[in-house]
């Protein structure tokens, strides 16, 4: 039954990793498998593929926020089915998440969503009815599409360039022993549990496509593996210690490092300087922990101190705001690492990850401590930023103020301010900001809080019609400085910026593509 034609699809958002998923299918259907013709596109522009009649259609899902997106995608794997939805098949994260809001799609019926992973053999994971027939649906004893090698030549046939590509993509373990509730990965994946040998993967991508230069673990929870010890030599054995350099024929050697992409726990590494002391030693680069929220901050310092003591210095973390913490728990956690780096000097810069529920269609979730307005001006901030929170003193004190009291203020402010702060603190702005600093001074905190409220009810493009909805004269004054500026009054204080930072010699704080967080939300609408 070899030839028969596959499609894969990914829907047409930024992301950072390749689709796993849809490789280890092209794994199955491709040359070290059923050997079929496997087509792999992103996004809908590419309309060649109607000139095929296509045997299966399968299209992954990454974040739920992105149903639009993903929604475009599977409409265009129908029309390429030339409708008929039963060859069609979708799955990943938002399918297994929304997998009821998937399934309830009426114009959807008959495409088959898969819920989890696929873990069990290929007919029964894939639904496949052998009463009727379908393609491959006798295969119900071979190995699991979730533990092939994963196909990379099919990552030729796009343009797209994913920010980390040259690595070997691989899991120790899947599920997590943690139960977080702003955390899909219980339903994913389940309970914590060891997976195949990094080394077979790593053998195995390489004999087909070649050396990779990082080793990427796509781990939930890799330290509360039981075979920590027994993995971190694994990782040394393929190669990957301090300083290692990969040397290809024809190319100048490059530095190796090893990414647990998705952070480690901090309760775990806090319990014994070992888990610190066995990481050292691997290239790994950066050391990522997560610093969720305020009540981990004991074993996230000592995590840290830790990781000082045996030379982990290059240190990333993710910190979730927008779930039960608020602005001044959220603050703290940020200075916490300035000080870090200023006491141990070290360099840790950290990734702000705004919550959303991970059955939401859409961004708009707010948090119990937190306001539309407030998550309006973050994003602001963390664009100025690039998404990142610096070990700068220096920087930090400017992006996001000299205490938790100065962060709210500096969220309170006009969006514009925040923006264009040099041309409202330093430049030809400066007195509009003394009287703007001046009139919300003179407010109460009831007054503050209404200011706030009445923000986060509409678009600036409707902030004018606000002064109607309150009785307080100095809420109605103050509010005129929340008024958008003119596109061509905006362009010019931004061309003035940009240029008093050019003469300033102000360079921006920036890190390598791969090594950011996989999505950061900065471009999208608060």
């Amino acid at each position: 039954m070899a030839n028969k034609n596959i499609l894969l699809i990914e829907p047409g958002y930024k992301n950072k990793y390749p689709p796993l998923g849809l490789m280890k299918l092209a794994a199955y259907h491709g040359p070290w498998g059923k050997k079929d013709n496997v087509r792999f596109i992103k996004g809908e522009a590419d309309k060649t593929v109607f000139e095929t009649v296509w045997d299966r259609v399968y299209v992954t899902t990454l974040f739920s926020f992105e149903w639009k997106t993903i929604s475009r995608a599977i409409d265009f794997a129908i029309s390429a089915s030339q409708n008929q939805a039963g060859k069609v098949f979708v799955g990943g994260i938002a399918a297994s998440l929304m997998h009821e809001s998937f399934v309830e799609e009426s114009k959807w019926r008959g495409v088959r969503f898969i819920k989890g992973l696929l873990s069990d053999p290929p007919a029964i994971a894939l639904q496949l009815d052998d009463f009727a027939e379908e393609l491959y649906s006798d295969d119900r004893t071979g190995m699991p599409i979730e533990d092939l090698i994963p196909n990379y030549s099919i990552l030729d046939q796009i343009e797209y360039i994913y920010p980390v590509h040259d690595a070997y993509f691989a899991y120790a373990s899947r599920g997590c022993v943690r139960k977080c509730h702003f955390c899909g990965v219980p339903t994913l994946e389940g309970d914590q549990r060891d997976v195949t040998s990094i080394t077979s993967i790593v053998r195995g991508i390489t004999d087909r496509h070649g050396e990779k230069k990082d080793l990427t673990l796509m781990d939930n929870n890799f330290t509360a593996s039981p075979n920590f010890k027994e993995i971190i030599a694994e990782i040394r054995d393929l190669g990957f210690t301090p300083g290692a350099k990969l040397t290809r024929p024809g190319r100048v050697p490059v530095q190796r490092r090893v990414d647990f992409n998705q952070g480690v726990d901090a309760r775990i590494l806090c319990k014994d300087p070992m888990y610190l002391r066995e990481m050292s030693k691997i290239c790994i680069n950066p050391l990522r922990i997560a610093f969720d929220h305020i009540g981990l901050r004991k074993p996230y310092e000592t995590a840290i101190r830790y990781a000082h003591e045996f030379g982990l210095c290059d240190l990333s973390n993710y910190m979730l705001y927008n779930f039960h913490d608020s602005p001044s728990d959220l603050y703290h956690r940020m200075r916490l690492n300035i000080d870090l780096n200023e006491e141990l000097n070290i360099r840790i810069f950290s990734f702000p990850m705004r919550y959303q529920p991970t059955n939401q269609k859409d961004r708009t979730h707010v948090g119990p401590n937190w306001n539309r307005y407030f998550l309006r001006s973050m994003q602001i901030i963390l664009q100025a930023t690039h998404g990142i929170v610096s070990g700068a003193p220096s920087f930090f004190k400017r992006a996001f103020g000299d205490s938790a009291e100065g962060f709210e203020r500096l969220l309170s402010r006009p969006e514009h301010f925040i923006f264009n702060r040099a041309w409202y603190e330093e430049l030809a702005g400066k007195s509009e900001f003394a009287e703007f600093n001046a009139q919300f001074s003179r407010l109460s905190d009831s007054e503050r809080a209404e200011l706030i409220a009445l923000l986060s009810t509409a678009k600036p493009s409707q902030f004018a019609s606000l002064r109607k909805n309150t009785r307080s004269n100095r809420i109605a004054s103050i509010l005129e400085f929340y008024l958008p500026l003119p596109a061509e009054k905006e362009q010019e204080i931004w061309s003035v910026c940009r240029e008093h930072r050019f003469k300033q010699k102000q360079v921006d704080v920036s890190i390598p593509d791969d090594q950011r967080v996989e999505d950061a939300g900065l471009t999208e609408a608060a």
